[in-house]
C-alpha cells in the first residue's frame, strides 16, 4: 500500500523532472564540451536548482504548510530539518567517497538546510526577501573567494586565513557552494508556505517565473555586452549566467525556471481537464520525485559500479536513455509495492515526526491541496 494518494502530485512530478535532468547533465553525450542535442544544455545547472527550490518547498510542507511554526513545535521543526540534515550529509560523505567524477550535491544540500533552519518561522513575503539578500550577498562573495588577477592570492581568502578545506569548499568556494544554493532553498520554503491548490497561486507562479527567468538570462546578456570583453575579471563573472557561475543573475534565470516547471506541474495535475490522464500518464515522474533521494543516491553508485567511462567516455545518449528508463521502471514498481524509497524510509526513521503549530501530528509530506 503506498501513500500516493496523500502527496501533491505535481511536486512529485517537477521533482523527478528534475532528479532526471541530473542524470542527463552527468550522462549526457557531449561534443566539444557541449550537449547533444543541443536543447540538452536546459538541464545543466537549472536541474540542480529546481531540486534546491523544491527542497525548500518540502521544509515548508512538513513544518507547518501555510502556517510558520512556533513554540513547541517550532522546535520540533528545527530538530526534523537538523536531522534530515545529519542523515544527507552521511550520505553525500558515501557517495563522494565513490571517486565518481560527478560532484555530489548532498553535502552541500546538507550544510544548506542547516543554514535554512533560522528562517523556518518566516512568513512567505519574509522568506522572499531572505531569498533576494542572499541572491545578491552570496554571488558577491563567492565571487570575491574565487576571482583574483593571474598569479596574485585572493584577498578574500587570504583573510579567511585558508584557501582550501572541506568547511570553506561547502560553504563558499566549491561546486555547490551553501551561501549561494540557501537563495533557491529560501525561495522554496516561501512558495511551500503558500496556498499551492489555488489556481491563481499556480498561474502567478509561473507568471513570475517566466519573467525571472527572462531577466536573468536576457539581463545577464545585455550586461555582458554592455561591459565588453575588457572588464575586470570579478564584473563578468558577476554579470554571466552560465550553469554553476553561481552569479546574480543566473539564480534569477534558474529560480525562473524553477518556478515556472513547478507552476506547470501543479496545473496540468489540478485543473479539471487535465487532472485524471496526467496523474496516470506522469506516473513515473511522479513516483521517481517521491523518492528523488534513494533515485539520486543510487545513480551515482550505479555509476561507480559501471565505471567512469559513462560519464567521460559517451558515444551517444544511449546510456542515458537507459538509466531513466531503468529508473522509471524501478520506481514506479517500488512506490506501487513496497511505499516510500528505502532511504527515505531511513530519513523518516531518524527524524522525528512532523508536527503542525499546535504540536500535533501533522499530515504527511506533500499531502494533497485540493483545488478551491
Amino acid at each position: 500500500m503506498t501513500n500516493a494518494t496523500s502527496r501533491i502530485t505535481g511536486i512529485d512530478i517537477a521533482r523527478g523532472l528534475a532528479v532526471l535532468g541530473m542524470f542527463a547533465a552527468h550522462l549526457g553525450h557531449e561534443v566539444n564540451g557541449r550537449p547533444t542535442p543541443t536543447w540538452l544544455v536546459v538541464v545543466d545547472g537549472r536541474s540542480a536548482a529546481t531540486f534546491a527550490v523544491l527542497a525548500g518547498l518540502s521544509v515548508a510542507l512538513f513544518t507547518g504548510r501555510r502556517t510558520p511554526p512556533s513554540g513547541p513545535a517550532l522546535r520540533n521543526a528545527r530538530w526534523r530539518v537538523v536531522s534530515r540534515a545529519a542523515v544527507i550529509l552521511v550520505i553525500g560523505a558515501f557517495l563522494s567517497a565513490l571517486g565518481t567524477p560527478v560532484a555530489v550535491i548532498l553535502p552541500s544540500y546538507a550544510v544548506t538546510f542547516l543554514l535554512l533552519v533560522p528562517a523556518l518561522r518566516a512568513p512567505p513575503v519574509v522568506a522572499t526577501y531572505l531569498a533576494a539578500v542572499a541572491a545578491v550577498v552570496g554571488p558577491l562573495l563567492v565571487a570575491l573567494a574565487t576571482t583574483a588577477p593571474p598569479g596574485e592570492p585572493n584577498w578574500l581568502l587570504r583573510t579567511l586565513g585558508t584557501d582550501s578545506g572541506l568547511i570553506l569548499d561547502l560553504f563558499l568556494t566549491g561546486y555547490y557552494p551553501a551561501v549561494v544554493w540557501i537563495a533557491y532553498m529560501l525561495l522554496g520554503l516561501a512558495v511551500g508556505r503558500l496556498d499551492l491548490g489555488a489556481l491563481r497561486v499556480q498561474l502567478a507562479l509561473g507568471a513570475t517565473g517566466v519573467v525571472l527567468a527572462l531577466v536573468g538570462y536576457l539581463g545577464s546578456d545585455a550586461l555582458l555586452a554592455a561591459l565588453g570583453p575588457n572588464a575586470s575579471p570579478l564584473a563578468l563573472r558577476l554579470a554571466r549566467a552560465e550553469p554553476h557561475d553561481d552569479s546574480t543573475l543566473e539564480l534569477v534565470g534558474n529560480s525562473g525556471v524553477a518556478l515556472a516547471v513547478l507552476a506547470a506541474c501543479l496545473l496540468v495535475t489540478t485543473a479539471p481537464a487535465t487532472a485524471r490522464v496526467a496523474r496516470v500518464v506522469l506516473d513515473p515522474l511522479a513516483s521517481t520525485g517521491a523518492m528523488a533521494l534513494s533515485v539520486y543516491s543510487f545513480h551515482i553508485v550505479a555509476i561507480a559500479i559501471l565505471g567512469n567511462d559513462v560519464v567521460w567516455r559517451t558515444e551517444s545518449n544511449a546510456v542515458l536513455g537507459w538509466f531513466i528508463v531503468v529508473t522509471l521502471v524501478l520506481a514506479t514498481a517500488w512506490r506501487h509495492w513496497l511505499g516510500r524509497g528505502p532511504l527515505e524510509r531511513l530519513m523518516r526513521a531518524v527524524s522525528v515526526g512532523a508536527v503542525t503549530p499546535s504540536g500535533t501530528p501533522a499530515a504527511p509530506q506533500g499531502s494533497a491541496v485540493p483545488r478551491p
